[in-house]
């Protein structure tokens, strides 16, 4: 009863503050499900892809995933970020010739077989995946793809958790000291610039040069226009090298080569 006492003075307060922020509790219960949705769908895509590549690609042949994950991708929605911006991909890391790249964003494996098919043998790749399931599955289809575990590592966890902690997994190596010259960054657009300035932070892009793959999905393209906006500002260390309507290439230089 006492319970009662008490809040009967209070209900005009507690109507008052459900009039006036019903609004901003839908729009939070709306995000929240989207989200939710989002994760689900994703986790179904993943699933779906792996299958149909798994049981349709020849095992160990590079090519044959690749060409099973295009086919996938003609005729379903996917994750995979399709041969469009993959022979893009694969002309950047011709160019660059890196010994070790940086992943953000595992998504399939797509990416990830596209890349290291094209590193030297003594080439590295670190993926970093921050849904389980998706990292498992995506490991597993680079090694269907005949790669070994000496060839890549895949971490689980957020992009910022890995890049604090990457020093720890970067082996030694007298051709790849100076770190990464070249960073895919394929996952939350939003976290693009955080990223990048923890990666200069950190010491792990290569002051020689490196180049930073930022893939642009339309329907996300804030965090990218933020990204882009820091980066012509500090033109001392960062250009913008190329620009195409699904991928941006940013260079980074802190060495000026004479």
């Amino acid at each position: 009863m006492w319970l009662i006492a008490v809040a009967v003075p209070l209900l005009p307060t507690i109507i008052l503050l459900s009039s006036r922020y019903r609004v901003k509790v839908a729009t939070l219960c709306r995000q929240a499900v989207a989200w939710a949705l989002k994760l689900v769908r994703g986790k179904v895509c993943v699933r779906r892809t792996h299958a149909f590549v798994f049981s349709q690609c020849t095992h160990g042949k590079v090519d044959s995933i690749l060409e099973t994950f295009d086919l996938y991708a003609k005729t379903h929605p996917s994750l995979c970020i399709g041969p469009e911006i993959g022979e893009a991909l694969d002309e950047v890391v011709r160019r660059v010739s890196p010994s070790r790249v940086l992943e953000l964003g595992m998504h399939c494996g797509y990416t990830s077989v596209r890349l290291l098919r094209l590193l030297p043998p003594a080439g590295r790749l670190i993926t970093v995946e921050l849904d389980p399931l998706t990292a498992e599955l995506g490991e597993e289809i680079i090694l269907v793809a005949g790669f070994k575990h000496s060839q890549f590592q895949v971490l689980t966890s957020s992009s910022a958790e890995a890049i604090s902690t990457l020093h720890l997994n970067i082996e030694p190596n007298s051709q790849t000291s100076e770190g990464f010259s070249l960073v895919l960054m394929d996952h939350d657009p939003q976290q693009y610039l955080p990223d990048l300035l923890a990666l200069e932070r950190e010491e792990l892009l290569c002051p020689s040069g490196c180049s930073v793959l930022l893939i642009n999905r339309s329907q996300r393209a804030e965090g990218l226009r933020e990204t882009l906006d820091h980066i012509r500002a500090r033109a001392d260390f960062y250009f913008v090298k190329t620009e195409l309507q699904f991928m941006v290439e940013v260079f980074y230089q802190r060495e000026i080569t004479v």
